[in-house]
């Protein structure tokens, strides 16, 4: 007995070393927190600001985090989870994680590259790729760095018809998987951080012909749909009628989203809406969900509920200004193996083995923040 103990010990040790070795690939960055403190290291206040702000009063966005932070898990145990498979395959392309890196306007903010070398660090890794139509380097520019990896194309509508058409045409000619309109932005917030410091951004620049973007509606949805051959998405989807509405238009994909809670102040917290449109979407259209989605625990808790996949905004931004390129993959990499583990211990080997028995209602041990999901931190998010 006491050699088949001392051989388990062993093996864990070698299991714990191998472990180590694998996250030593890059020294810098031992856990999400430490990417957190070197991207705040490398901004500036507004740049800063601009990634962990919100709108108004920033209730929704705090809610993001509380939504999530009111989940809990229920953990099943005697299972054989020595292969955890953290896989999954959208649009017939295998992922190694069910992550969109999802559309940041002006990501040039936080590295000369702007969504260059995000896309670059999707198709190093294995995730999708979202680009925002207000992000250097453009359609073209990025489908020519990464032709290879699975990009989609989000557009805010600045134009007529003839001018959506072309955008259409542009991704489908650039070989873009899918084609995304925004749908939440129809009059731009107040984002007080900014407003209170003078502060415009680059996105907030680019924001001519707006009243095309007042003026959406499910015409030009239904249009695109009639008129072209490439999936569509609809990102700002927040309750299940809007859900159903859009699969009567043959949307592929539905996005719940409340723009990271910097469009309408004191809306749901994402994780609270995915469970209806979850219901009312019934398998017959992708799910993707973002909002406050910080650590791989949040990613296991929205394939849970029902998710395909889950857009990370804030933390490809913290990657990408702490370390480029490279501070993207180590942050994918980080979150993989915060997600195998966090399966491991839930008893689950597969996203199939997930489901609503798995989670329970709780109350928040944390004050929800924009930066809560790590508690670690010595930084004040809300300082002007």
């Amino acid at each position: 007995m006491q050699q088949t103990s001392e051989k388990l010990e062993e093996l864990e040790k070698l299991d714990e070393a191998a472990s180590l070795a694998k996250l030593s690939a890059s020294p810098d960055f031992m856990n999400l927190h430490e990417i957190v403190h070197k991207a705040r290291q490398n901004l500036n206040q507004n740049a800063w600001d601009y990634i962990v702000g919100g709108v108004e009063t920033e209730t929704t966005l705090r809610r993001n985090r509380m939504a999530l932070d009111s989940i809990a898990f229920r953990p099943r145990v005697l299972r054989d989870v020595s292969k955890v498979d953290t896989t999954t395959e959208i649009f017939g392309r295998k992922l190694r994680l069910p992550i969109l890196l999802c559309p940041v306007g002006s990501l040039e903010s936080f590295h000369p590259g702007g969504a260059a070398p995000v896309v670059k660090a999707a198709g190093e890794f294995g995730v999708a790729h979202m680009l925002s139509s207000v992000c250097d380097p453009g359609l073209e520019g990025v489908a020519e760095a990464v032709p290879e990896a699975l990009r989609i194309f989000q557009l805010y509508v600045r134009g007529d018809e003839a001018w959506v058409d072309d955008y259409v045409e542009r991704a489908i000619a650039s070989k873009y998987t899918a084609f995304c309109l925004t749908v939440d932005t129809a009059h731009y917030s107040r984002r007080e951080r900014d407003i209170a410091k003078r502060h415009i951004t680059g996105g907030r620049r680019r924001a001519s012909g707006r009243k095309y973007q007042e003026a959406l509606d499910w015409r030009t949805v239904e249009r695109i749909k009639h008129k072209f051959k490439i999936p569509l998405g609809i990102k700002g989807i927040a309750t299940a009628e809007d859900a159903k509405i859009a699969l009567d238009h043959g949307v592929e994909m539905i996005y719940v989203s409340n723009h990271g809670g910097r469009q309408l102040d004191h809306g749901r917290g994402s994780a609270d809406v995915l469970p209806e449109v979850v219901e009312a979407v019934a398998g017959r259209a992708l799910i993707v969900v973002d909002g406050g989605f910080y650590r791989g625990s949040d990613i296991v808790k929205a394939m849970a509920l029902g998710a395909n996949l889950v857009g990370l905004g804030r933390m490809q931004c913290y990657g990408l200004a702490a370390a480029g390129q490279a501070g993207v993959v180590r942050m994918l990499e980080l979150m993989e193996d915060e997600v195998m583990r966090s399966m491991g211990l839930l008893g689950a080997t597969s996203y199939g083995k997930l489901d609503s028995s798995c989670l329970h209602a709780a109350v928040p041990a944390n004050l929800p923040s924009v930066l809560s999901a790590f508690p670690h931190l010595d930084i004040a998010p809300y300082r002007y």
